[in-house]
This record gives structure tokens, sequence and C-alpha cells, in this order.
């Protein structure tokens, strides 16, 4: 990847929460019934500025979504396991894709050259979070072409990405991938969605 997350942090104001959240025991995230099935009409923008209701986004390809809020230092925790995911999709019939809780210019910022490897779209408002349902980020949602919310996992826990991960390949017939994986992360809550 070549980037630390400092290079990726740089010009990007870092919400901070109290210590007694971050030290809070790592919750176990919950997958498929924690997300709710989106709108289609909600909209989402790519970094390019083409904007399109969800519905449209989904005429050929799934969605494997990673969920992050980038000024948080929980999200760019995840960046390279969630890249490493989603490059294991590639491929598969899903369109593999970051939503960032912000504008064009900080998505920039927050995910680097993540932002030229990846389909980025962002969600300054927290619409398509609200749609979810999402009361945690980071998130791993995999929406299918019918607007179907079909797994999703909260936070990060490695155990729970992976059942997601398995919905995601069962869908497309494509190979499983080990999640978590050397390098990962330790488990961790996350921060709230809609703070």
């Amino acid at each position: 990847m070549g980037c630390t997350v400092g290079n990726l942090l740089a010009g990007v104001r870092v919400r901070q929460y109290s210590p007694t959240k971050l030290a809070a025991p790592a919750r176990r995230a919950t997958v498929a019934s924690v997300a709710s099935n989106p709108s289609l009409d909600v909209v989402l923008t790519a970094l390019d500025g083409e904007s399109r209701p969800l519905e449209e986004w989904l005429t050929t390809f799934n969605l494997a979504c990673v969920v992050l809020d980038p000024y948080t230092n929980e999200s760019s925790w995840i960046l390279k396991t969630a890249a490493r995911i989603l490059d294991g999709f590639r491929g598969a019939d899903v369109r593999v894709n970051f939503v960032v809780t912000c504008g064009a210019d900080d998505a920039k910022k927050f995910l680097g050259p993540l932002a030229e490897e990846f389909l980025v779209y962002t969600d300054p408002d927290r619409t398509f979070v609200k749609s979810l349902g999402l009361a945690t980020l980071p998130a791993f949602v995999f929406v299918s072409m019918d607007g179907h919310a079909a797994a999703a996992a909260e936070g990060w826990n490695g155990a729970e990405w992976r059942k997601v991960a398995d919905t995601i390949a069962k869908a497309t017939a494509w190979s499983r991938q080990t999640i978590p994986a050397g390098g990962d992360p330790v488990p961790f809550v996350g921060t709230p969605a809609l703070a």
C-alpha cells in the first residue's frame, strides 16, 4: 500500500472520544440482523462526482461496502485490512467500494492512494448509513442486487467480517478469504455511526 495512517490522516480532523469508550471491551459485532434494507432511492455519489440512486448502482452488481468515518481513529485502523478484503473480491460479481461519511476532498485525504484503487462513495449527510440502520462504524455491508442488506458487521471483529465475506463468496460463487489474517487489528467496537 505504501502509506501510513499518519499520511492518510494528514489534514483530516479526527474526532476524539472519551477514554472510557475507547477502552471498553470489544463487543461482539453482529451480522445480518444489524443492517436494514436500504432505501433504493438513496443517492450515492462517487468521487468522480457521478451521483445515482442506489437502485442504479445495483443494476448489474451486488455491493460490498466498507463504511468508514474518516474523522475517527477506529476507521483508520481498519483501512489496510478492508482494502485487502475488498481486493480479494475483485473479479467477483460484486462492486467493491468504500463509503466514506464526508465530502470528496476529505475522502481523498483520508484514503490516500486507496481513493484511486477502489470505487469510493461519499455520504457526508450519512443518508446511506441511516438508511442501513448502522449504529457503529467501521462497518462491512453486503447489499444484494435486489436491494436486500444480506449481511453486515459493525465495528471490527475478524470472525464477524468473515461471515459477511463468506456470504458474499457464496452469493457470487467466489473463493473464501482468510479473515482475520496476520497483521489485522485486534477486535474493537468502533464509534457511533450517527455522532
